[in-house]
């Protein structure tokens, strides 16, 4: 099978009901592989075979059902789809604002003012526009589901909202009648305004969320470097990176982007792989060294030729696993949705039966008591109290993670986050601190001024360029660094620096350094031995000719990491740790905090591999990181959790980010996702309840036992009632300990 592999935005869902559909349309299709809806980011992963169908048909299939498949979106058109959700969040906002607006006036009437001259005229009025202009959407997408013979969520708010009104709106106009008929007229204007406003509200803040879920990606393709310096006939040329073909011969300058991948043809410097590795000490290059697109060239000056470009740059893998790896997450359905899909029909066939019974056997007026009754059904089986069981749950629930220093992205994530079996934590910027610090300093020699010793260090280690001497220069910071200047400065590349001051002569540098310069260091080894055994890198400094001291550098691990990791293996819960750093490192680093599972040496895609590797055991994984290196496993895991202090492409791929960067929120996490699925499922039972209970006394079951009929204002009453009981047992969230 020619296997293509494909994301694409979809318009014009409104709830998993729709995804559900747009999925089953597309797995339909002959030469489809698989349909995954990702309904958070409105978009659909599609696999199929290239020789068998095109993109062209999955536009017209998705079409026919009633949403639009966007198959031409590019690179070159971020600005556009950008403004695009700019324009679609604004026409959210403004409908959420004007249906409240025109509503609160018909609320108050309604409630307190009901008897003021011509009020049910004055609430007619303030409602069609309500209904026909704000959110005349839940109507026409409630009209193309019923033309393919499906139902959902709009359709329950178009039937319950519009039977109101028009009964509402004949009571209005021909009072008389049911006055004739010794029933009093009653209006339902309030409930038809105060649905339509607050769902429409509830559908501007979902949009909201929506909008950013592809910041990850925009700010993926916001790395790439535009232009690139090409060596043509010995003449420099800027041309498009587009324009860059393998073969090329690059000029990179100091502090200037790598354009694509290749390798040093010429000279050296130290790149800063962090964007991929997501370690933080700036790596050398010489010749034949591998560098890599979009990683940034920090000091020295190279040439370079260009091996791979466009798609298959690193950079440009990278932004495509975070695509798939985003579409390919199955999606929570939400729990109101999914029960829509059956409890909507059984309420509609619900209500026309009770009408159809009550005319056929009712007693007269027939006619009354079967519309009566159809109009009672729906308003008490209105979707307010399903429809607010999940959101006031998720905001409170939310509100409180934010208070705590969680930030969640979305309800998928509260859900999710009580099942998980096993956290993989990034160690570099994650579990350590991410930068290279001064660890301890060992002396070899007795007889010298440690002082005036460790102020010349400073000193020289100011002209240096390298990210070990910047480490040395802020533990030394606050030495005096007045005296003589350092003379005969030398940087050796690989090795180290040597200089003099006052007549004495200092070696700064790495073991070889050492060894080339026939320092004695046989004697030390005792000293600097142990240091390796626990992944820290050493500085040695000799003067005139003696090695007088170490200095043992690494990345310090953070204070509250095995206390984190102590919680979550209590809480039965794996932890796995992964670096690109080497495996020694890996090692010192999982015995210090008591991880027993780590892999050392890893790229993003070995990192995406290995939390697939656990999701097809059945496992659900929650990863941890901090850097762009990481931004494809955290949309591939279950939950993606970013540290605060990370790269924004990090947090923008995760899930919840942890303001602080403390890793004793990851409980809390899963602590907070637990009482507030709780809480949501308490809220759909008692909104189930409300409606078994509710529904046949609506529908005249009572009737025959003693006459009693529920009016639809108390039907009305009593679905303000269920809405109020679901508020306030998600308010209970605000009490809970985390």
């Amino acid at each position: 099978m020619n296997s293509g592999k494909e994301t694409y935005k979809v318009e014009g869902m409104s709830c998993a009901v729709c995804a559900q559909n747009v999925e089953s349309m597309l797995s339909s299709l002959n030469g489809v592989k698989s349909a995954h809806v990702n309904f958070a980011s409105a978009s659909v992963l599609v696999e199929f075979d290239e020789k068998v169908i095109s993109e062209k048909e999955f536009e017209k299939s998705v079409e026919s059902i009633g949403y639009k498949l966007i198959v031409d979106q590019k690179d070159e058109q971020v600005s556009e789809i950008q403004e695009k959700e700019k324009f679609i969040l604004k026409k959210a906002r403004e409908k959420a604002f004007f249906s409240i607006l025109f509503a609160l006036p018909v609320f108050i009437i309604s409630m307190f003012f009901p008897n003021i001259p011509y009020a049910n005229w004055i609430m007619l009025i303030m409602t069609v526009p309500v209904l026909s202009w704000f959110g005349r959407d839940f109507f026409t997408i409630a009209y193309k589901q019923a033309k393919h013979k499906s139902t959902n969520m709009d359709t329950l708010v178009a039937l319950s909202t519009g039977t109101a009104f028009l009964y509402s709106t004949f009571n209005t106009i021909f009072p008389e009648f049911l006055l004739a008929k010794k029933i009093q007229p009653h209006v339902y204007f309030e409930a038809a305004v105060i649905i339509v406003a607050l769902i429409l509200l509830g559908r501007y803040l979902e949009e909201k969320a929506k909008s950013k879920t592809s910041d990850s990606i925009k700010k993926l393709m916001g790395l790439k470097v535009k232009t690139a310096r090409v060596l043509q006939n010995k003449n420099e040329k800027e041309i498009s990176i587009d324009d860059v073909k393998i073969g090329d011969i690059l000029i990179i300058r100091p502090g200037e982007k790598v354009p694509v991948d290749g390798k040093v043809i010429d000279g050296s410097s130290y790149i800063d792989e962090s964007m991929i590795t997501g370690e933080p000490v700036p790596v050398e290059k010489t010749e034949n060294d591998y560098v890599i697109g979009a990683t940034v060239n920090t000091t020295g000056s190279f040439n370079m030729i260009a091996e791979k470009v466009g798609k298959h740059m690193m950079l440009s893998q990278i932004i495509e696993m975070v695509k798939n790896a985003q579409g390919s997450k199955a999606p929570v359905q939400k729990l109101a949705d999914k029960i829509a899909s059956v409890f909507v029909p059984i309420v509609i066939s619900l209500a026309a039966i009770s009408s159809v019974l009550w005319y056929l056997l009712g007693p007269d007026p027939k006619i009354t008591y079967a519309f009566v009754t159809l109009v009672t059904v729906l308003i008490i089986a209105c979707p307010c109290a399903l429809g607010l069981a999940t959101p006031t749950a998720l905001m409170v629930g939310i509100g409180k993670g934010a208070e705590n220093g969680i930030l969640i992205k979305n309800a998928e994530t509260l859900e999710t986050a009580k099942k998980i079996d096993v956290v993989v934590v990034d160690k570099t910027g994650t579990i350590t601190k991410g930068q290279p610090e001064v660890s301890e300093i060992v002396w070899l020699k007795s007889d010298v001024k440690r002082d005036v010793i460790l102020e010349d260090v400073l000193k020289i280690e100011r002209r240096s360029e390298h990210p070990l001497a910047e480490a040395i220069v802020r533990y030394l910071d606050h030495l005096s660094n007045s005296g003589l200047n350092v003379v005969q400065f030398k940087s050796q590349t690989g090795l180290g620096v040597s200089a003099t001051i006052h007549e004495n002569n200092y070696l700064i540098g790495n073991y070889q350094l050492m060894k080339e310069n026939q320092i004695d260091i046989d004697e030390e080894h005792q000293y600097f031995d142990q240091f390796d055994d626990y992944a820290q890198t050493l500085v040695f400094i000799a003067r005139n000719k003696a090695l007088v001291a170490l200095i043992a550098i690494s990345d310090q691990i953070k204070e509250n990491s095995t206390t984190a990791i102590r919680r979550l293996q209590k809480m039965n819960i794996e932890v796995h740790m992964l670096t690109g750093d080497n495996k020694k490192t890996a090692q010192s680093i999982a015995s210090k905090i008591g991880i027993n599972y780590y892999k050392a040496e890893v790229l993003p895609k070995d990192k995406l591999d290995y939390i697939g590797n656990l999701q097809s055991k059945g496992l659900k994984v929650t990863m941890v990181g901090d850097g762009i290196n990481d931004s494809p496993a955290l949309s591939k895991a279950d939950i993606g959790i970013a540290i605060g202090q990370g790269t924004d492409i990090a947090m923008e791929s995760a899930d919840i980010t942890l303001v602080k960067g403390d890793l004793n929120k990851i409980t809390s996490s899963i602590k907070l996702s637990k009482a507030t699925v709780k809480t949501i499922k308490e809220n759909l039972f008692w909104a189930f309840i409300y409606n078994i209970i509710a529904i046949p006394i609506a529908a005249g079951v009572l009737y025959p036992i003693n006459g009693f009929m529920l009016n639809p204002m108390i039907a009305g009453g009593a679905m303000a009632f269920s809405s109020v009981s679901v508020v306030l047992n998600s308010l209970r969230l605000k009490v809970k300990s985390i």
